[in-house]
């Protein structure tokens, strides 16, 4: 099946008012900066895609890609194990301004939360973080004369994760950091959008360098140049761009 989409419009269709939304990247490697961008574009058309749940490592910097969707105010809740980063100036005023809510995450088990609602595992026990206020209310057991607190598996409704290479059936491969949550979050996902930098025909790609196998993959669409993250805010850009 061809998962190949013409435009970044069509490939953020879909996303509806209140949806939980994963969203690759570790800080700037993996952030597919242009389906973020196309969210937002979406959002100011149609006013659709608000209250959403947004889960990813950290929380945005600057006024673009995560920082500028919740700067439009479509985010409801993070889910996010690096709140805190270089320059977190969004989400920093809204959470203190009481407009969105945290669930603050340690990273390990952010991605274990990831990869367990990809495999089916509805809990799973870990010491991280027991005994601090990240546990509390959660049950807890003693394994081997130490304490674990128990973890619930995380999904979503939909992913947006960008990889370096696609074939038309959406198999996949990441370059080196972008690797971090995006294969998970394709296996949580009922649905996975991904922007690639190259789509290549079938068996173009060594089986034995897919990373995240097609059946994970609903959407794909082609973007040979990129955007990073970090090269916009060494630019000061913003998004919406201003005119």
């Amino acid at each position: 099946m061809d998962r190949t989409l013409p435009d970044l419009a069509i490939a953020v269709a879909g996303i509806e008012d209140g949806m939980t939304v994963m969203i690759g990247g570790f800080g700037g490697a993996g952030s597919p900066i242009k389906l973020i961008h196309a969210l937002i574009d979406r959002f100011c058309a149609t006013r659709h895609q608000k209250d959403l749940t947004v889960v990813n490592n950290n929380a945005g910097n600057g006024h673009v890609g995560l920082a500028a969707l919740i700067e439009a105010g479509m985010v409801r809740k993070r889910t996010c194990a690096f709140p805190r980063a270089a320059d977190p100036v969004v989400f920093t005023d809204a959470y203190l301004a009481g407009k969105i809510e945290l669930e603050l995450v340690p990273q390990g088990t952010l991605a274990e939360r990831i990869r367990a609602g990809g495999a089916g595992i509805p809990a799973f026990y870990t010491p991280t973080s027991f005994g601090t206020d990240l546990a509390a209310g959660k049950p807890a057991e003693v394994f081997e004369g130490r304490s674990y607190m128990q973890e619930r598996w995380l999904k979503a409704d939909v992913a947006r994760v960008k990889a370096e290479l696609a074939d038309i059936h959406g198999n996949l491969t990441f370059r080196a950091a972008s690797r971090s949550f995006g294969p998970s979050m394709c296996m949580a996902a009922a649905q996975a959008g991904v922007q690639a930098r190259s789509i290549v025909a079938p068996g173009t790609i060594d089986p034995e360098h897919v990373i995240t196998p097609g059946i994970f993959v609903q959407k794909i669409v082609e973007l040979a140049n990129p955007v990073q993250d970090e090269d916009l805010n060494l630019a000061k850009a913003a998004y919406p761009l201003e005119a």
